[in-house]
């Protein structure tokens, strides 16, 4: 690996995230610190999706479970337990991690339309689960005494650190991500997406890889979710394990581009900005969901490289730049 590809392949991304992140951190505006979490924690959940959906080929539209799961673990520990908030980050995406390899080691034998509608069914069947599971708070949930913030500062600053918090996580999803895709173990998973039986003919042990990737992809998004829940306070079922986060999810990675480094970041961000006019629109509000539909529809259609396979097409030259 040269040291050139490397500025060129991963740089970029980094610096999308620190230019974008340090704008609250200069202004010091509240508004614009709360604008950016939600943009770069979708970045973040769209990227360790990429790792399994853009890699693999396999579309996972239960992979909010994780985010639901890692922020139930994460707040528990932190509630009950007393513990902090990296024990609760560990702990969360240790616990989503888990899950993923014992799931990964049944649906993963399903392909297709089989494996997607399995992830919803898992999805449905957590958040079932949890609503009764009384240690968890059940239908109600759980709330965070405000006395846990003092250990950092007090609320304020726990909102502040906690945006600090996201953006180190991110930049590691990123850099994950880069290294998956450069190495001998991502170009397993690109020869699966490809064609997963000639990929086993190649040597590729295919049911491990999918089963490794899916883990990976599964680790980071239980890790944003203890620290989504810890900035929010509270958690319920509901949001938790809302399967509408896991489409939108798939959105952004096909808009962006599936299979690169960049393309899950611009796809977030062109999302959220979709999103967030289609909110404030009062034609558009309550159908932002169909929209969002049509729009990896006609993504899939017509535009499958997403922005990224659309700008290495148009200017060859940017294929080195955009990974």
């Amino acid at each position: 690996m040269k040291y050139k590809d490397i500025n060129l392949g991963l740089v970029l991304p980094i610096l999308i995230i620190v230019l974008l992140g340090a704008w609250p951190i200069i202004s010091q505006k509240d508004i614009n610190r709360e604008t950016i979490f939600t943009i770069i924690l979708f970045m973040g959940l769209a990227s360790s999706l990429n790792i399994f959906l853009g890699y693999t080929g396999y579309v996972s539209f239960g992979h909010v479970v994780y985010f639901g799961l890692g922020g139930y673990v994460g707040f528990y520990f932190m509630s009950a337990q007393g513990q902090s908030i990296w024990i609760a980050m560990l702990t969360g995406g240790l616990a989503s991690g888990l899950l993923a390899f014992l799931l990964g080691k049944a649906i993963l034998r399903l392909r297709g339309g089989y494996f997607a509608l399995a992830t919803i069914g898992v999805n449905e069947a957590v958040r079932a689960f949890i609503n009764n599971f009384d240690l968890f708070g059940g239908p109600i949930g759980m709330t965070l005494n405000f006395k846990v913030y003092k250990a950092y500062g007090g609320a304020a600053k726990s909102l502040w650190m906690a945006y600090y918090l996201l953006i180190a996580t991110v930049l590691l999803v990123i850099v994950v991500s880069y290294l998956v895709r450069t190495s001998k173990f991502g170009l397993g998973l690109l020869a699966i997406r490809e064609d997963e039986d000639a990929a086993e003919v190649m040597g590729v042990r295919a049911p491990d890889a999918k089963t490794w990737a899916y883990v990976l992809s599964a680790i980071f998004p239980g890790i944003l979710g203890a620290l989504f829940f810890f900035k929010n306070g509270a958690i319920e079922p509901v949001p938790a394990f809302r399967l509408s986060m896991s489409i939108e999810m798939i959105v952004m990675v096909m808009l962006g581009g599936q299979g690169t480094v960049l393309g899950p970041l611009l796809g977030a961000a062109g999302y959220q900005w979709m999103r967030g006019f289609l909110l404030t629109n009062s034609f558009f509000k309550n159908i932002q969901l169909a929209v969002a539909g049509g729009l990896l529809l006609v993504i899939v259609l017509f535009v499958p490289g997403g922005v990224i396979g659309w700008l290495r097409k148009q200017i060859p030259g940017l294929r080195r730049v955009l990974q």
